[in-house]
């Protein structure tokens, strides 16, 4: 069964005539998020800049917005999301920034309403941490990075 949640957003002033976040197609997961710069914005191999969008969300608590790469401009560009997935608060009331990062091989120029990054509303688990001293065993025990595969 499919709920639908209401995710208010408001354009910020240097947003104006951009178009609203929008899904590409019925079935996609992501908003795309448009960059909302007022000149281009160059960015070479390794460099990465806090991009503005423009918007700010009211994300319903129980829900986190995840800012997410977009898959086109990770494969032509080299183009990602430094801090992938980047987490936007159900009590955060700013503007939604996006942290790109170019590791291609060749510089590129970010221009006004380019489509850098995606929106993913995702439901989280309220969580209670309880320490203890001690964990309950397993299997696998504390094998950690590439222990899986041998």
């Amino acid at each position: 069964m499919e709920v639908e949640v209401e995710v208010k957003f408001v354009r910020l002033p240097h947003y104006r005539e951009l178009p609203p976040p929008a899904r590409m197609t019925g079935n996609s997961a992501g908003f795309d998020l448009a960059a909302a710069v007022d000149k281009p914005e160059n960015l070479n191999p390794g460099e990465f800049k806090l991009l503005p969008t423009g918007i700010a969300v009211a994300i319903p608590p129980g829900y986190e917005g995840q800012v997410r790469p977009r898959s086109g401009l990770a494969l032509r560009q080299g183009l990602t999301v430094l801090n992938s997935p980047g987490t936007v608060d159900a009590d955060y009331r700013g503007e939604v920034k996006v942290l790109l990062i170019n590791l291609g091989r060749e510089p590129y120029q970010v221009r006004r309403g380019d489509r850098i990054a995606q929106l993913v509303i995702a439901p989280v688990s309220r969580v209670r941490l309880r320490e203890t001293g001690e964990l309950p065993g397993t299997l696998r025990g504390s094998g950690g990075f590439g222990h899986t595969g041998k």
